[in-house]
């Protein structure tokens, strides 16, 4: 059952948003406290190194905003929290997200998305029985087109029902994650709902990422990493159009379905690259290296390499009335200005830490 937006509106909710201090995770964080100032949202963040705490410092003074440092493993303390906050919905972001990482160092991935999920579905199971199955209750899990594996280049479009077929340690984990949670709607009737989404973009995306290493990169005068052919082809999602999806779903979405979230922006890797360094060129006067497309630097391709993802938005365009809001083109200009205007907030981020991880991967 759904539980309409007018019931929303009336009633304050409220959301435990776990990974609210990551990437995704805090553009909705913003997201829902501007559109629904009423409700109360409690953000759980562990604060592993793509968390970033500055990023949700502009809601410390909001009255219905709480953040609270801790591990989605951690099932005392998601009791607590789930009791004190009486809290209604979960809408769970929390995972270890980079390929890269995961084929470096999969353990991590395996406890955060497998076991971290199963902690916080069978703490928020043990509070909706204690509340006595409210049908308004909702755990919500984000989760990747990466859980349905590679595409050829005329295959159709990944739905909701192509069967998983994970290529790394990290689409594995997150495969694992979305059986958990659907098993849980069905053995057990728990109000659950399920979105995959292509890859995301926009502002406040940590710099191991594609699209914020070239930004920042260019502004260095740094090469210009791209894997094999740069001839992989990516979904794009602008960050704030997947969390108007997201309300979509939490509003009007039916319990126990899944829910393809893409962006409808097929773009090769090569060519996003080119179409960054010519927004750089355009945008940034006083760059190190002019033309940027010149710091483009071909590396050894990652293993087991996905070479297409591509996804089918149907059923959310049609069923929920959702639809993307920007073009890939006016959602990387967005973007790039993004990152000209808020250097104090990606450059703290260029440890020596992650120096050492950058080598690694693209040496």
């Amino acid at each position: 059952m759904a539980f309409s937006r007018q019931t929303q509106i009336s009633k304050q909710r409220c959301f435990m948003v776990t990974g609210g201090a990551g990437f995704i995770g805090a553009n909705f964080v913003h997201y829902w406290c501007a559109k629904y100032p009423n409700d109360r949202v409690l953000v759980l963040d562990a604060l592993t190194y793509a968390g970033n705490r500055q990023t949700l410092a502009s809601l410390d003074g909001h009255p219905n905003f709480r953040f609270v440092q801790g591990d989605i493993c951690d099932r005392p303390l998601i009791d607590a929290l789930l009791q004190d906050e009486a809290v209604d919905t979960i809408v769970h972001f929390a995972a270890e997200s980079h390929v890269d990482r995961s084929i470096l160092g999969p353990a991590a991935f395996v406890q955060t998305n497998v076991v971290g999920t199963f902690t916080l579905l069978e703490a928020f199971r043990q509070h909706w029985l204690t509340h006595d199955r409210p049908t308004d209750f909702r755990f919500h899990h984000v989760s990747t087109d990466e859980v349905y594996g590679s595409l050829a280049p005329d295959d159709p479009a990944f739905a909701e029902t192509t069967p998983y077929a994970p290529n790394s340690p990290y689409s594995a984990s997150k495969a694992g994650s979305d059986h958990l949670v659907r098993a849980y709607h069905h053995t057990y009737g728990m109000p659950t709902t399920i979105t995959n989404c292509s890859n995301n973009y926009g502002p406040y995306h940590f710099p191991e990422k594609l699209i914020p290493l070239m930004c920042i990169n260019i502004l260095m005068g740094k090469p210009l990493p791209v894997y094999g052919d740069g001839q992989n082809v990516r979904d794009w999602l602008y960050v704030k159009d997947h969390c108007s999806a997201i309300d979509a779903v939490l509003t009007k979405g039916k319990v126990g379905e899944t829910y393809n979230v893409g962006g409808n922006n097929e773009v090769k890797n090569l060519d996003l690259v080119h179409l960054l360094c010519e927004l750089m060129d355009e945008m940034a006067p006083d760059l190190p290296v002019r033309p940027a497309q010149e710091l483009i630097t071909f590396v050894k391709d990652r293993p087991g390499h996905d070479r297409r993802y591509a996804i089918n938005s149907t059923k959310l365009q049609t069923e929920l009335g959702w639809s993307p809001s920007v073009t890939v083109q006016e959602g990387l200009r967005q973007t790039v200005a993004w990152f000209l205007a808020n250097e104090s907030w990606w450059k703290p981020l260029l440890s020596e830490e992650y120096q050492a991880y950058y080598r690694k991967v693209y040496a």
